[in-house]
């Protein structure tokens, strides 16, 4: 790996731990580069903002997922396995970067844009769902229904909690993560069977 590559690692590294610790608003540059270990100085020289950091970050997120979620919607296995793998691989993408959440909804309100230009860099395209469960409805397997809707709705049920945590935690959770967490994990079963019940023909 050569020194550049290695330094850029510390950085986002560093960022990302710090991001889940403080918040994405309350994280300093500075901070940051304490924690990588370097000065201010070379870290504006690989990225010049926070705002340039996160972007890479974010890009770094999805391109580790995107690759092996269109892969699998590529196998031939049965559809409903695939739902479950994209539900399953959706919130262990966001328990494992929980400050992925506030900063996407963040940025939505933002810069729709920008955000819509990183995901298909790295190779986001929910048209091969899409695609997919149109297939689906066309060989009788599932319900007839708007694929854009289903996948909304999967989509949904999936982030939403993970969004609403701190609302959730004060409220249902007692603020014990333990709790919220075991809830998230059995929500990857709940959505499964839910979608499941909602989409299959009886």
């Amino acid at each position: 790996m050569s020194k550049q590559k290695n330094t850029e690692e510390l950085i986002l590294n560093a960022a990302k731990k710090l991001f889940i610790s403080h918040g994405l608003e309350k994280t300093k540059m500075q901070q940051i580069a304490d924690e990588a270990g370097i000065n201010k100085a070379l870290l504006h020289y690989y990225f010049r903002s926070k705002d340039k950091l996160f972007e890479a970050i974010l890009e770094d997120v999805f391109s580790e997922i995107a690759p092996i979620l269109q892969s699998f919607f590529g196998e031939k296995i049965p559809f409903l396995e695939k739902i479950g793998y994209f539900v399953e691989t959706y919130i262990d993408l966001i328990k494992k970067n929980p400050f992925l959440p506030e900063f996407i909804f963040n940025e939505l309100n933002r810069s729709p844009k920008r955000m819509i230009n990183i995901m298909i860099s790295v190779g986001v395209n929910p048209q091969i769902i899409l695609d997919q469960m149109k297939q689906e409805v066309t060989n009788g397997s599932i319900k007839d229904f708007d694929p854009k809707q289903l996948l909304v709705n999967i989509l949904s049920l999936t982030i939403f909690p993970l969004i609403a945590k701190p609302i959730l935690m004060g409220i249902m959770f007692e603020n014990d993560d333990k709790l919220f967490n075991q809830f998230i994990e059995e929500r990857k079963t709940h959505i499964k069977d839910f979608i499941s019940h909602a989409i299959l023909l009886k």
